[in-house]
């Protein structure tokens, strides 16, 4: 049940303190209150409150949000002790909140159920709502905002902090906006931008025993933006109807100056992590075209140590990516779809490489993987209907077709070698024959070797591979490439026909 927290935590912090979305009449604080529980309920939460009217302010008290985790038999409840609306007598309201507000995450489960008490606190907090009708626009901004960890109860049993440790985050110099609007869909922007971010959670095991754990880190700032279209009547919990109904979200991440301490202590096993990163990196898409998810990372930095580890291990890559697109509904026409992997410029520390190459015979060059693949696809099932992906259980279902893939690059560079590639490949489903069940492709692979035979001498110089081993990869590198214009260089070409021939170098070897 861990991994609700996070998504209740954020809830409240973007959605609800930081007045995410809204649209309504012109603006007065009770238009506001009201749009807030029309958004909260397009995010799959039911929002409620005590109301009082105080002059020009709405103050709701006793907040209250719930949502359910379908298929889980989970509920989570996020409580709030009070916010302030106020009609500022200029077409504007005023989101006001105590230097200090109680908060509540209580996470409803059979196996696991938590609840957490929360202090979220402000400084300097500025919120305004403008607009009309059926546009509103929010403007907030804090020198700081800052949660703590009052208590937790896991399982019946409580367990104040002060006991046990510390858990907190802090962002300074908040700043954010959102414009919301009302039509045919709930239509949210927002952004926000951060200065230096901090967290630690410090916890030692309550019941006595030998265990500690430390994480600690933070960032140089921030910055997020994100769209938003929630149809006016979905239910989030059924996707597959909400994307049909035009549901739609793009957002992005950006985390600057990233770094992260993990010290822990079980029973005697000492473990530390440190890592560390320029930039990172995350967008997602998703509407009715489909999901699109990437995520990235500049000049990473990763060091471990611990009882198990005979050496630290210091490692380092100057880029990390991974794009993914995948269709999301059926349709009769093919949908496009994308993979790719990065990791470039991989460096290992000295003692590392010292274990696999100790007279140091290998060029310890950064080492590259990259792996680029492009398509199409005919989805069968709709991915996000529950009754549609229980019929793939029983096995009489297919998924999907593959119609195309592409190969638009292929890197992999280390220890003085270097592989490139690229290929297109179309694939007939109408003949699952030819391939014994798969549908036949057609299409080409390019290969480029350099540096292979030297890196292959030099490991069975190492004596890593043995002699007759060698002998036998140089002879399919003989059967299935050719040598090129260079020293130590072979190409390949392999192709494959609809037929069931396949040819390397246009030489047919099936």
């Amino acid at each position: 049940m861990a991994s609700y927290k996070p998504r209740a935590v954020m809830s409240v912090a973007l959605a609800t303190v930081l007045g995410a979305g809204a649209a309504d009449a012109d603006v007065t604080a009770e238009q506001v209150w009201a749009d807030w529980k029309t958004y909260m309920a397009a995010s799959g939460y039911t929002l409620s409150g005590t109301e009082t009217q105080n002059g020009d302010a709405l103050e709701v008290t006793e907040i209250v949000m719930v949502t359910e985790v379908p298929d889980e038999d989970v509920s989570i409840q996020i409580t709030m002790s009070e916010v302030t609306l106020t009609s500022n007598g200029d077409g504007t309201v005023s989101i006001g909140f105590p230097a200090t507000v109680p908060m509540g995450v209580k996470i409803d489960s059979e196996n696991d159920p938590v609840d957490i008490q929360i202090t979220y606190s402000t400084t300097d907090w500025s919120g305004v709502v403008s607009g009309d009708p059926d546009a509103m626009s929010y403007a907030y901004s804090a020198s700081e905002i800052g949660m703590t960890v009052d208590q937790v109860t896991f399982d019946q049993v409580t367990f104040p902090m002060s006991l046990i440790g510390a858990a907190e985050v802090t962002f300074a110099d908040f700043t954010g906006s959102s414009q919301s609007t009302v039509g045919a869909l709930y239509e949210t922007i927002q952004t926000i931008s951060t200065g230096p971010i901090k967290y630690i959670l410090d916890v030692t095991d309550p019941e006595g025993s030998d265990g500690t754990f430390v994480m600690k880190g933070g960032a140089a700032g921030m910055n997020s933006s994100a769209k938003a279209a929630f149809p006016a009547d979905g239910d989030i919990n059924d996707m597959a109807a909400m994307l049909d109904q035009g549901f739609a979200v793009d957002a992005s991440l950006n985390i600057t100056g990233g770094s992260l301490d993990l010290d822990f202590d079980d029973e005697g096993e000492v473990y530390q992590i440190d890592t560390s990163s320029d930039s990172n990196e995350l967008g997602i898409t998703m509407n009715a075209d489909g999901l699109a998810y990437s995520l990235a990372s500049t000049a990473q930095k990763i060091f471990l140590a611990g009882t198990e580890f005979p050496l630290p291990i210091e490692i380092s890559a100057q880029e990390n990516a991974f794009n993914l697109q995948i269709p999301l509904t059926a349709r009769d026409e093919v949908q496009p779809m994308a993979l790719s992997v990065t990791l470039g410029d991989f460096v290992m520390s000295d003692l590392i490489w010292g274990l696999v190459d100790p007279t140091g015979q290998l060029p310890r060059d950064p080492a590259t993987v990259s792996v680029a693949l492009a398509g199409t696809a005919k989805l069968l099932v709709d991915i996000l209907d529950p009754a549609a992906m229980e019929q793939l259980d029983s096995g009489n279902v297919q998924p999907g077709e593959l119609h195309s893939l592409d190969v638009t690059g292929l890197t992999v560079r280390a220890a003085g070698a270097e592989l490139l590639g690229d290929g297109a490949f179309t694939f007939d489903n109408s003949d699952l024959t030819t391939f014994d069940g798969m549908p036949a492709p057609s299409g080409k692979l390019n290969l480029s070797l350099s540096g292979g035979n030297g890196l292959l001498d030099k490991l069975v110089g190492m004596g890593l591979i043995p002699d007759q081993e060698a002998s036998g990869v140089r002879m399919m590198m003989g059967l299935f490439a050719v040598p090129g214009s260079a020293p130590d260089t072979l190409n390949s070409t392999i192709e494959v026909k609809g037929n069931g021939q396949i040819f390397a170098n246009g030489q047919r070897i099936q």
